[in-house]
């Protein structure tokens, strides 16, 4: 039988299925089914850093009686401090009762005071911890340069706070993003994850009010990250897990050939729960199987773009080159 264990920054897991950060990350209770259905590992429910800021400022809104200003202060450690207590409780718990590495999140757009919470992650017990960083390239006055500064300044700081393994969770919205995810990989951080998803807004013509678009994701995306793992695998200097489009057993084989060390998976257990992981599991499993395949480091990487016979198919960007004399 094959042996599906694989390294991930560090981090043994019997297996490269990691349960992506989401609601389906949220308790032990979830986290604990996820492991007996086979997960290799899970990446806890994100901290909002938007989140801790919202609340500590509804919270001295609603408190702060106008004639006790000195309060601002108090109010603002001890919203802070329950919002980052609860998580940290997460953590303990999943550690106490499960075997697979816990790997926290935090979703972030700054490198403020948030940063120090790093460290407490890692006293809690994380394995590692997965920065998922998007800013909005929205404002005028900001050059690529000028936003490209902000991922390196997060993730420095954060280096200087835990000696835990640090991920980097980022999208592809970057002009020069193989150079930018080389830079990355030179900062010290263990493993890269492409890509993140982010809220899309959508327009109700009938409410004329904005909602959300496009909450999870389809198989019909999976070929964005495998083209720029597959790419980008033997540029980086760290591990890189593909995340986005990935709903099969045999979309997992993929990114795996292409040169990722793990693949993250949330959409399709939303939708068919966890059972799916012990499905996806089994196929991987079979496919070595029939392969002759005896470890995971026995075929990954084999269709990287520097390993694939056609590694011009991966840049390839134009309909009309593939498809030139098909009418």
């Amino acid at each position: 039988m094959a042996d599906l264990s694989t390294n991930y920054i560090g981090l043994e897991l019997k297996n490269p299925i990691i349960v992506g950060s989401s609601g389906l990350t949220n308790s032990t209770k979830k986290i604990k089914e996820a492991e007996e259905k086979g997960a290799g590992a899970v990446v806890l429910k994100s901290l909002f850093e938007e989140q801790i800021l919202y609340n500590i400022h509804k919270a001295k809104q609603e408190s702060i009686p106008s004639n006790y200003p000195e309060a601002a202060d108090y109010i603002a450690n001890y919203t802070q401090s329950q919002e980052v207590d609860k998580y940290l409780q997460l953590i303990k718990e999943s550690k106490e009762q499960t075997d697979i590495p816990v790997i926290a999140s935090i979703n972030c757009v700054s490198d403020t005071e948030w940063t120090s919470f790093a460290s407490k992650i890692e006293d809690a017990g994380a394995d590692a911890l997965e920065l998922n960083i998007f800013v909005l390239p929205s404002d005028k006055k900001k050059d690529g340069t000028q936003n490209e500064k902000l991922y390196f300044n997060i993730i420095n700081k954060v280096l200087k706070q835990v000696n835990i393994p640090v991920v980097a969770k980022i999208s592809y919205y970057f002009s020069g993003l193989a150079n930018f995810t080389q830079k990355l990989s030179w900062t010290g951080i263990k493993g890269l994850v492409l890509f993140n998803r982010f809220y899309s807004p959508d327009i109700d013509i009938d409410k004329f009010s904005l909602k959300a678009s496009n909450v999870f994701s389809s198989p019909d995306e999976l070929p964005v990250s495998l083209r720029w793992v597959a790419m980008l695998s033997d540029v980086v200097h760290c591990d890189i897990s593909a995340s986005t489009g990935v709903h099969s057993g045999e979309a997992v084989v993929k990114q795996l050939l292409a040169g990722a060390a793990s693949v993250q998976m949330s959409s399709l257990f939303y939708k068919e729960g966890f059972d799916k992981i012990t499905e996806v599991r089994d196929f991987l499993s079979q496919w070595m199987d029939k392969h002759g395949f005896e470890s995971i480091d026995d075929f990954k990487g084999r269709m990287s773009f520097k390993k694939a016979e056609n590694p011009a198919a991966y840049e390839r960007v134009q309909f009309m080159k593939h498809f030139s004399g098909i009418e």
